[in-house]
């Protein structure tokens, strides 16, 4: 069988140092002994509430952030071992491994054109050196804008046409893995879908791979072959995108799913939607054993004492959990 893994991480872990009232050690858990692996070609989506550490996990994956511990192997290369003390120069990678930002007025430099945005990497990497401009035009019609746009600032655009700007940024340099940083939720609700129609496009076209972080269950499920999800800095379940709507196992994955609003509202109501008590626990001081007992409405007392094994339960499908089948 052919390996077709294009991205492995294992055990990744990013801790931020903290000074708290306390302590001048504590750490933020941002992600803690998170692995998976992202074949070629696909859509692995990561979902999450607000502060469970997806853009921490995509920015550590590309060493926009140095990993505190774990492996990362992209493309049979190891780009990351803390064991072994490998960390190379990322220089060569940086073309193949791009990404698309959340915020798109926060990421593009106020004080360059259009074109200069779009073709600094270009400059950097030493392309296109005679048909720049050519390559920028070209880039700007793929995104949907054109060769007038070029010559203008961030500020002349709406907030959909400056995330085009940030994609056209992305694939100048001809990428295998773009990590999407929820690049669709600060766009109106009408932009959104073109967005992602233009991602699925562009995917088919040059053969991308995408690690796909968004909070917004639907999106993720339209785009994405795979799912993760994540708590307070845990992968507690990944499978396919179908299979983790059809039959989710974590009791956090359950609980999101039945909040996802439907277009019927007679069918709504008819829904239970499963509550979760209490607020998410501080980062810096997270829970014993597993992270969502405190919130989890099966909890036992082994799951406040053992951190349970991120383990395959069914064929491709991951689960952190103590009591499956309990509930």
């Amino acid at each position: 069988m052919v390996d077709n893994k294009l991205l492995i991480c294992e055990n990744i872990v990013k801790h931020f140092p903290v000074q708290t009232a306390f302590s001048n050690k504590a750490v933020v858990h941002a992600v803690d002994d998170v692995s998976f692996f992202v074949n070629k070609g696909e859509t692995l989506g990561i979902v999450g509430e607000s502060g469970c550490g997806k853009t921490t996990l995509g920015r550590t994956i590309l060493r926009l952030h140095e990993p505190t511990s774990g492996r990362i192997v992209y493309d049979g290369n190891v780009i990351y071992d803390k064991k072994k003390n490998i960390h190379p120069d990322m220089y060569e990678f940086r073309r193949r491994m791009q990404i698309i930002f959340q915020d798109p007025s926060a990421s593009l430099d106020p004080r360059m054109t259009v074109h200069e945005i779009v073709s600094e990497a270009l400059e950097i990497h030493g392309l296109y050196k005679k048909n720049r401009r050519q390559r920028v035009n070209e880039l700007l019609r793929k995104v949907g804008l054109n060769e007038e746009h070029s010559n203008r600032y961030p500020h002349e655009f709406s907030g959909g046409q400056q995330q085009r700007i940030g994609i056209a940024r992305a694939l100048a340099v001809e990428p295998e893995f773009i990590v999407c940083d929820e690049p669709i939720s600060a766009l109106d609700v009408s932009i959104q879908a073109q967005i992602v129609n233009m991602l699925q496009d562009m995917q088919g076209e040059f053969g991308l791979t995408y690690l796909f972080i968004a909070h917004d269950l639907s999106v993720v499920k339209h785009i994405s072959d795979r799912i993760g999800v994540m708590y307070l800095g845990k992968m507690v379940e990944l499978v396919d995108a179908n299979r983790l709507y059809e039959n989710p196992l974590h009791p956090y994955t359950k609980s999101l799913l039945s909040a996802i609003p439907l277009p019927d509202p007679k069918l709504t109501r008819s829904l239970s939607r499963i509550k979760l008590k209490g607020e998410i626990p501080s980062a810096i001081n997270p829970p014993t054993g597993c992270r969502f007992h405190e919130r989890c409405p099966y909890a036992t007392e082994i799951c406040k004492k053992e951190v349970p094994e991120f383990r395959e339960l069914e064929p491709g499908h991951f689960v952190s959990c103590h009591n499956i089948g309990g509930f």
